[in-house]
């Protein structure tokens, strides 16, 4: 039982940073039918800018707690203005074109970041500070840790506050208008290249935070970090249902706890293979995904 609940805790911390990237992928999907493969790229970026951020104000001695938000707050931001950047002169010009050649262009652009952050931090890895304490206190005979109920918390209140936009807000209806029918959204007045923007700014943003949070967990960030995380946060968003915000959320968790159930019952070796297995599973009994029913409303 012990090991079954470090197990668990273990799987939903990696799960929280899969089930964040993942909604970038499902929330562009949904809106403009894309599969956007520079997203885990944007992942990476996101993690870097949090540690330029924080080595930048730790030099100032300023209190962790104010840095740690500040560089949150300022990676969020930042990454989600690349994401912008990123839709509007790679993505916005190819919206109407086949999609071969837009999925091409996604490569391209998760390429071009790949090699811009190796450009300027190196093909080393970067450390992140020792700013968060490794203490926790024992349940179940289980030791978890603070850093780990603090990724977990931050990953659900973030995943509630985004399920409460999209359905709760005027942005979030003419996102969901625009999952329907972009034609039919725009003859009813809603501006659809701003709230494609705005999509993936939101999504580049949680990715930021998905970056962050990782960077302090595993303390080592690399240019590379961002390719299998970006596959396992595809593969959660598809084993949802890709479209489907809450399926890439339960997605993202299982994911991880999958990870983490194979990695310590089975091997470490095989939990890649086990992962992506049953996804291939999973797809090919119910190819619409776990939650493939409201894919069709698709936001």
């Amino acid at each position: 039982m012990t090991e079954f609940l470090q197990l668990v805790v273990a799987g939903l911390t990696t799960g929280s940073f899969y089930a964040l990237v993942a909604l970038g992928y499902t929330m562009v999907y949904g809106i403009v039918r894309l599969i956007n493969f520079a997203h885990g790229d944007i992942f990476m970026v996101g993690a870097f800018l949090g540690w330029t951020v924080l080595t930048t104000l730790a030099a100032t001695h300023m209190p962790w707690g104010i840095a740690l938000l500040l560089a949150v707050i300022l990676a969020m931001a930042l990454t989600g203005g690349i994401g912008v950047i990123i839709e509007r002169f790679a993505y916005q010009p190819l919206l109407n074109a086949p999609r071969l050649s837009i999925l091409i262009t996604a490569l391209g652009v998760s390429l071009a970041l790949e090699n811009g952050v190796l450009l300027i931090y190196g093909p080393g890895f970067s450390t992140y500070p020792h700013l968060v304490s490794t203490a926790g206190f024992v349940l179940g005979g289980a030791q978890i840790s603070y850093v780990q109920i603090g990724i977990i918390a931050v990953s659900l209140a973030l995943m509630a506050a985004l399920y409460l936009f999209v359905h709760h807000t005027f942005i979030g209806t003419a996102m969901r208008a625009l999952a329907v029918d972009r034609d039919a959204a725009r003859l009813m007045g809603i501006d659809v290249e701003r709230i494609i923007q705005i999509t993936f700014f939101v999504g580049s943003a949680l990715a930021a935070v998905a970056g962050v949070m990782e960077g302090l967990y595993y303390t080592q960030i690399s240019f590379f970090m961002g390719f299998l995380v970006g596959l396992k946060a595809f593969t959660a968003a598809v084993l949802g249902g890709i479209g489907n915000i809450p399926g890439a959320m339960a997605g993202g968790l299982l994911i991880g706890l999958l990870e983490a159930f194979s990695a310590g019952y089975i091997s470490s070796r095989w939990t890649d293979v086990i992962v992506f297995a049953v996804l291939i599973g999973v797809l090919v009994i119910k190819p619409t995904g776990l939650f493939g029913e409201r894919v069709v409303e698709r936001m």
